[in-house]
C-alpha cells in the first residue's frame, strides 16, 4: 500500500473503546427508554444482542456498525412509537449524553493524531454516529485541534457502508479518494473504502474480529498507533535514504 496522504478514521472501536463506552452507555439509554416496563427493556436488549449483566454487545449486534436510523426502527416497533426523525434526534441525544459518561479512548489517540498531524496529513472522522455525538467526544479525547472534518450519518453524506463520507473529505482536502486510507475496525468501513475508491486499512481493537475479511484490505494493524508508526517510520526511511 502507498503512504496514504490523508487519513479518515472510524470512531468507534478504532479511537474509542466500543465495549467500554458503549456497553455501559447502551444499557443507560435502554433502561432510559424503557422507564418501568421490564419486558419492554428485556426485548431491547434482546433485539439488540445485548448481554445485560455483562453489559457488552454480542458481536452480532446491529448496534456495533449500525447508526440510529439503522436499528431505531426495531427500537421504535418495541417501544411502540413511530420510527421518524423525533425519535432519532431522541436516541440519538440519550447515545451522546450516555457516551460522554462512559468515554474511554483506544490507547492515546491524541498523540498519535497530533504525530500525523505533525507530519502534514490532514485527518478526519467518519462514523455512524450522529456528528454533534462524535465531535464532543473527539473534543473530549483532545482530538478536534487535529481534525479537519468530522463526518456523523447525520452530516448529510450518507451513513456507511455508502461512499459519501469518503467522497465529501475528498472534496475538502483536494484529493482523490486513491489518495485517502479509511481506518476502521468493521466490513462497512472495508465496503466504505471499496466503494469509494479509497484505501482500505483494518484496525484489529474494535468489538469483532476482522480475520474473516481481513484479506480484503490493503492493510491490517492493531491499533492507529501502529499505523502512525508505520506511516511515520517509512517517511524516515525516505529521508535517509535522499
Amino acid at each position: 500500500m502507498n503512504a496514504p496522504r490523508a487519513i479518515l478514521f472510524d470512531k468507534d472501536g478504532t479511537l474509542v473503546d466500543f465495549d467500554h463506552t458503549w456497553g455501559p452507555a447502551a444499557g443507560a439509554v435502554m433502561r432510559r427508554l424503557a422507564g418501568d416496563e421490564g419486558e419492554t427493556l428485556e426485548r431491547l436488549f434482546h433485539a439488540s444482542h445485548y448481554v445485560a449483566h455483562e453489559r457488552r454487545f454480542l458481536q452480532t449486534s446491529p448496534l456495533i456498525a449500525g447508526s440510529s436510523r439503522q436499528y431505531g426502527p426495531l427500537w421504535a416497533e418495541i417501544l411502540t412509537r413511530v420510527a421518524d426523525a423525533a425519535f432519532y434526534h431522541q436516541v440519538d441525544l440519550l447515545f451522546c449524553e450516555e457516551g460522554e459518561r462512559f468515554l474511554t479512548p483506544i490507547g492515546r489517540p491524541a498523540e498519535t493524531l497530533a504525530r500525523l498531524h505533525a507530519f502534514g496529513l490532514p485527518l478526519g472522522i467518519a462514523t455512524n454516529d450522529a456528528e454533534p455525538n462524535a465531535r464532543l467526544q473527539a473534543d473530549r479525547l483532545g482530538l478536534s485541534p487535529y481534525l479537519s472534518a468530522v463526518y456523523g450519518h447525520d452530516s448529510g453524506y450518507g451513513s456507511k457502508p455508502a461512499p459519501g463520507m469518503v467522497q465529501a473529505f475528498a472534496a475538502l482536502t483536494g484529493l482523490p479518494p486513491a489518495a485517502i486510507a479509511l481506518v476502521g475496525d468493521t466490513r462497512h468501513d472495508l465496503e466504505t473504502a471499496r466503494a469509494a475508491g479509497a484505501m482500505a486499512v483494518l484496525v484489529r481493537c474494535g468489538p469483532a474480529p476482522v480475520d474473516d475479511f481481513a484479506h480484503e484490505a490493503d492493510l491490517v494493524v492493531d491499533t492507529v498507533e501502529e499505523l502512525a508508526a508505520l506511516i511515520l517510520g517509512a517517511a524516515e526511511v525516505q529521508v535517509a535514504l535522499a
